[in-house]
């Protein structure tokens, strides 16, 4: 049984807790989502080495190629940010945006993407997991899944590999507008069987559309919560 523990991991306390928090303020409608005035691109990483330790956190976001990731990006920052293509598997790069000169955004590779050698993806995948287990400034991981699919088998095992390791992270269902909301909840309600045969508790769910702009203040307010506790003494 695999148990999930943000908050083990996490000193400043990320996790369940925040989210449950977060549903109340969104449910109340109040001011607390985060208003991005500033957001830039900063530098490119082929390596967690070459990542400056400038003691900025980082709200991490990854997931299968051609999942919406860059459109998803876009959307939260209210511009043109991240490349949008629709060729799968264009960041190749762990790409770092600088957000209200406070915080950065990570922009991590797509992981299962077959169109490039054996040896290239065993390089996308050492960079995904050097970054995803060695980062000291990753506060959070936002897991991008596409929600017009039931569980795919590579998602899970990369959703069970961050609960095994006590990695923080939600799960981002995207893509939301191109079904029903009968399928959503169905494909949505899936993925949380699944988990709930061996988690103790569930990671916290964010449903989003990039064309409807749809669970963008959910994840700010999130995101925005998170930098407040940071600041806690």
């Amino acid at each position: 049984m695999i148990k999930l523990s943000h908050d083990e991991k996490s000193p400043e306390g990320f996790g369940v807790g925040i989210w449950r928090k977060m549903e109340y303020l969104c449910a109340q409608k109040t001011e607390a989502v985060m208003i991005i005035s500033k957001a830039q691109f900063k530098f490119s990483s082929s390596k967690l080495q070459q990542i400056p330790d400038d003691g900025m956190v980082e709200f991490a976001f990854i997931g299968r190629s051609n999942v919406g990731k860059s459109s998803l990006i876009n959307m939260l920052v209210q511009r043109p940010l991240a490349k949008v293509s629709g060729t799968p598997g264009k960041t190749r790069l762990i790409n770092h945006f600088l957000i209200n000169d406070s915080w950065y955004l990570v922009d991590l590779p797509g992981y299962g993407y077959a169109r490039v050698s054996q040896g290239e993806r065993r390089g996308f995948a050492k960079l995904i997991m050097d970054y995803v287990r060695g980062s000291r400034k990753m506060h959070y991981l936002f897991v991008l899944v596409d929600s017009r699919h039931e569980p795919q088998k590579i998602d899970m095992e990369f959703i069970n590999m961050l609960g095994e390791n006590a990695i923080p992270f939600g799960l981002v269902f995207t893509k939301c507008d191109k079904l029903s909301a009968g399928q959503a909840n169905a494909n949505i309600g899936l993925y949380e069987k699944r988990l709930l045969e061996e988690w103790e508790e569930l990671p916290p769910v964010f449903r989003t559309s990039s064309v409807k702009r749809s669970g963008r203040e959910e994840i700010l307010g999130f995101i925005g919560e998170c930098l407040r506790r940071a600041e806690e003494p």
